[in-house]
């Protein structure tokens, strides 16, 4: 599975989710055995180890997932740990703690490998080391396959790699367009809000919460990047998803209560806006 399949999908209108387990664990293996979604299901390990990460990414091999992570390093900070969970096949990386534009640009070149004299999309710059590690037996291809494949989408439209930074701060928000706009960022992230709400200082069902929300759409909107966001109830993924955020994290029984919803003609949202490709 890939993650530029993935954002096809879902800017397609396709209903993408998001399953927070720890991966190869009991939650996230009954998570497999009770949701049948269609057309992905996108794995987010968020293992405190980079290592712990490998038998869950050997899980997506040959199915219709792909395996992202998020880590506990900002995203100024996580070069080390991106590599490496990289190495092992990843397909995207969440970022923490994402305030401005440059952060985002120095995640985003964590990603890259430095390019080469003849390449299309030089910019940004990256900085990501040689040695694909398990990364070529998990995608299945060759070390030069891999390698013209592991680079981030939009930027490189051929790219299947996601970076996806997280708005959890008042700084961030402001910052929040400029972000988008960075080449390289792939989607934007804001979970349940509730950092967020704390930067903010109000409680997390305060009306500038929902406000922070929409700006965070606009800005995915404006820029043609995913946006994803928390949903722990039926009428709330349904709600969403007709709002445009391509990208839910739930629970299994959410998406199941609202499954139905999601295919019936009467009451199912409007697909998402397409994306445009290559941007």
């Amino acid at each position: 599975m890939s993650t530029h399949v993935l954002l096809r999908l879902a800017g397609a209108g396709c209903v993408t989710v998001v399953l927070f387990a720890a991966a190869g664990t009991p939650s996230a293996q009954i998570a497999e055995q009770r949701l049948h979604l269609n057309p992905v299901i996108a794995k987010l390990a968020e293992g405190r180890t980079v290592y712990g990460l490998q038998a869950g990414i050997e899980m997506s091999i040959g199915s219709a997932r792909a395996a992202m992570a998020r880590f506990p390093p900002e995203a100024d900070q996580s070069a080390w740990v991106v590599k490496q969970a990289l190495d092992m096949g990843l397909h995207g990386v969440f970022f923490n703690g994402v305030d401005t534009p440059e952060q985002a640009l120095l995640a985003v070149g964590y990603m890259r490998y430095p390019a080469r004299r003849d390449a299309k999309y030089p910019q940004p710059r990256g900085v990501r080391g040689a040695g694909s590690g398990n990364a070529t037996w998990i995608w299945g291809v060759t070390t030069d396959e891999y390698e013209r494949h592991a680079d981030l989408w939009p930027l490189n439209p051929d790219g299947d790699l996601l970076a996806t930074m997280m708005i959890e701060s008042v700084e961030g928000l402001a910052n929040v367009d400029k972000i988008a706009a960075t080449p390289g960022v792939g989607s934007l992230f804001l979970g349940a809000a509730n950092d967020l709400a704390h930067s903010l200082g109000v409680p997390s069902d305060h009306p500038d919460v929902e406000m922070a929300r929409q700006k965070i759409l606009t800005a995915c909107r404006t820029h043609k990047i995913a946006c994803n966001i928390t949903a722990n109830t039926a009428d709330e993924i349904v709600k969403r998803v007709s709002e445009g955020w391509h990208m839910i994290r739930t629970t299994v029984p959410a998406i199941n209560a609202a499954r139905a919803r999601l295919k019936d003609p009467k009451t199912a949202p409007p697909p998402a806006d397409p994306f445009v490709l290559p941007r």
